[in-house]
């Protein structure tokens, strides 16, 4: 159980919920497949696929969930073109032109035709739940995406008081400060990516991968009032990422020495390797997440 991303929320309050009760809870809103005429569906699955059977996972008091969502994949340019053609025959057949209603009722005549048809686009999002430190993390590249599972989560528990975690000094600033420095706080390290946008509304941006980030081409756009909005960062020389100013972290990458710690758990029992994997990045990330809120100045209260 390797994470790509994390979208961070910290509880306002302690996450009190047991085990037990949140496997009631999420057995409620289990995932089931799109029937012929749905659209999109929404739900819970064992975090271990078809290996496992509850919906929770756990590991030294951390717990894994995962939702799993299926939707229908109709082109817009397939049935606009349906709808067009018969909005034409119908006006020409009737002699006048149809209104808006009759128009959006043909749409979705057209869309329950085409429904069975359609492809099916499977996503699963994986979620972390830290009681101890206070915090849940997504697994999502967007915070769309990460909300919607949050959303969904909140209603199998009827409560879920999270925010986005913020910070005292905005990241930006921060980010933009080490870079002119030329060096990150003990414990991270500057790597060669970053994007830098201008603090004037119709401002550039500039994204620069494999670039010396102290070269004088950066120094030069940093001195010219951009600020940096994404930086890629090493931590510990164990986690490689790509923090943005909005406070997710993208593209984690573990070292090989740390995924090589599992590798005495035969990969043939794959409950017991996922639970292992899973302990592990937990542990490593229980460290990491309280260092980057250190270094960037910590969180601001609310």
């Amino acid at each position: 159980m390797w994470f790509k991303n994390l979208q961070i929320y910290r509880f306002t309050r302690p996450f009190d919920v047991t085990l037990e009760d949140l496997e009631k809870q999420l057995e409620a809103l289990p995932f089931s497949p799109c029937g012929s005429q749905e659209q999109a569906k929404f739900g819970w699955i064992s975090p271990l696929g078809k290996q496992g059977h509850a919906l929770t996972h756990v590991a030294d008091d951390q717990i894994l969930i995962c939702a799993k969502k299926e939707e229908k994949m109709l082109p817009g340019s397939v049935v606009n073109d349906m709808v067009a053609e018969k909005v034409e025959a119908l006006e020409i057949e009737q002699g006048r032109a149809l209104k808006k209603k009759e128009k959006e009722s043909i749409k979705e005549e057209i869309i329950v035709t085409l429904l069975p048809r359609a492809f099916s686009r499977f996503q699963q999002t994986y979620a972390w739940i830290n009681p101890k430190d206070g915090f849940i993390a997504v697994d999502a590249s967007s915070a769309k995406r990460a909300e919607d599972l949050l959303a969904l989560l909140r209603k199998s528990i009827g409560s879920l008081p999270v925010v986005p975690l913020a910070m005292v000094t905005p990241p930006e600033l921060t980010l933009t400060d080490w870079l002119k420095e030329g060096a990150a706080p003990a414990g991270f390290a500057l790597e060669d990516e970053a994007e830098l946008r201008s603090a004037l509304e119709h401002g550039g941006i500039i994204r620069a991968k494999q670039q010396d980030l102290l070269s004088e081409e950066i120094k030069a756009h940093l001195e010219a009032d951009k600020l940096v909005t994404k930086l890629a960062l090493n931590w510990a020389e164990t986690i490689s990422f790509v923090l943005s100013d909005d406070m997710s972290v993208k593209r984690l990458k573990f070292s090989e020495e740390l995924r090589e710690q599992n590798d005495d758990v035969t990969s043939e029992d794959v409950a017991a390797r996922f639970d292992a994997d899973f302990a592990l990045v937990t542990g490593e990330l229980s460290r990491f997440v309280p260092d980057l809120i250190e270094a960037l100045g910590g969180e601001e209260n609310r």
